[in-house]
């Protein structure tokens, strides 16, 4: 008889599932909400500036920071083990399947920041932030679909992945370029040679954590010491993981490591992150604004609007020119209720918010961040929903069984 498996085992299986989390997610933004506007409010802020860590490796951060340093780093690093499988085993790695998740992602990025520029050219700060509107959420927008993509193919899936998963390569390009602060030259070497030695330890096939545990803190340490954003290190560690088994192995590195972070990454990392990310005190004053800065409805606009069209026009086009297939069993409603989806900016969103702004005008645009990521998983939820329940009639129409059985 199979042992029963214990509470740690079950607690992993339990946040694996893309629906838990983003609900995690979802449920850590609620409660920096509540607690950001609550008499709970001068308590929640001592948390979030509360310093700890060692000051002489300039490594004294406030909780916030370290959440936004530290714990993304994680959720940063499964996204770089994704990317690697695509680029090798999945849809990336076939050239035809790959133009279409490449070209929409693009898509999802130009046209987003392209409105927020236009509707927000002249305000103070517009050139740093541009970029927010630009990112998908692989975790908030993958638990969406897998709440409402019922009857739906399951290439639908895919394609979410692979775009969202290159959307957030170009989002990482951006953090790791763009708001790089004064690049010390030193301690970026220190963490390419980290980097290095973690390669080498895979292509020999060396597998003891006692060496990658501290490879992987030196390399967050050395790249945050070199001014450009450490959650640079996460996805630089994911994409040298090796993802192909050798002869005889049960599983690559990729899968066994994917298997026990992403747990720690859905279900502590990522919403502590957006708990303390999330909390922003609203009052009327705020709200008032918040139709009438053009930043804010810039990443509103951007995020609903502009990752539609972004998304399924640089799709439609493609396919349209023969430059790329539309994935198989999907038609372009689909492809238009995925694109909707693909507004859920979130993670990635809140953090170039942090990094390209500051004050007021912060807060302001993680307001919009939230504001539209909502809206965009409402109305992709809805446009979800609907396609379910037409592939639904069609494949009963053609006598076929339901696929959920």
């Amino acid at each position: 008889m199979t042992p029963a498996p214990g509470l740690a085992s079950r607690t992993g299986d339990f946040f694996r599932k893309e629906t838990v989390g983003g609900l995690a997610l979802l449920g850590a933004a609620v409660l920096a909400l509540i607690a950001a506007n609550t008499p709970l409010f001068d308590a929640y802020v001592s948390l979030r500036d509360f310093t700890v860590g060692p000051s002489a490796l300039h490594l004294d951060l406030t909780l916030g920071d370290w959440a936004k340093d530290g714990l993304l780093a994680v959720f940063f690093f499964i996204a770089g083990v994704e990317l690697k499988r695509e680029m090798v085993l999945g849809e990336l790695s076939d050239r035809r399947k790959a133009v279409l998740p490449i070209i929409a992602a693009v898509g999802g990025v130009v046209v987003p920041a392209a409105i927020l520029l236009g509707i927000g050219w002249g305000t103070p700060g517009v050139d740093q932030a541009w970029a927010i509107p630009i990112a998908t959420d692989i975790a908030f927008a993958l638990g969406v679909l897998s709440l409402t993509a019922k009857n739906v193919p399951a290439t639908a899936r895919v394609f979410l992945l692979s775009l969202a998963v290159v959307d957030d390569l170009i989002g990482i390009a951006v953090i790791a370029f763009v708001f790089a602060s004064g690049i010390a030259i030193g301690w970026l070497l220190a963490a390419v040679a980290s980097l290095a030695v973690y390669w080498f330890a895979q292509y020999r096939r060396i597998t003891t954590p006692f060496l990658y545990v501290p490879l992987a803190v030196l390399t967050w340490v050395f790249m945050h010491s070199s001014g450009i954003h450490a959650t640079i290190a996460g996805v630089a560690l994911g994409l040298l993981t090796r993802v192909r088994s050798d002869p005889g192995e049960e599983e690559p590195p990729a899968t066994r490591l994917a298997e026990r972070i992403t747990p720690w990454s859905a279900g502590l990392c990522v919403p502590i992150f957006a708990f303390f990310a999330a909390g922003v005190h609203v009052d009327s004053e705020l709200l008032g604004e918040l139709g009438s800065d053009r930043i804010a409805l810039g990443i509103v606009v951007g995020l609903v609007v502009g990752k539609t069209i972004g998304i399924f026009g640089a799709s439609w086009l493609a396919i349209r020119l023969g430059v790329a297939q539309i994935p198989r069993g999907l038609q372009y409603m689909d492809m238009f209720a995925l694109a909707v989806l693909g507004g859920i900016g979130f993670t990635v969103s809140l953090l170039i918010a942090e990094l390209s702004l500051a004050g007021d005008a912060a807060e302001m645009a993680k307001i919009a961040v939230l504001a539209g990521s909502v809206i965009a998983a409402i109305l992709g939820s809805i446009a979800m929903v609907l396609r379910g329940r037409h592939h639904q009639r069609v494949d009963a129409d053609a006598g076929r069984p339901d696929p959920v059985g």
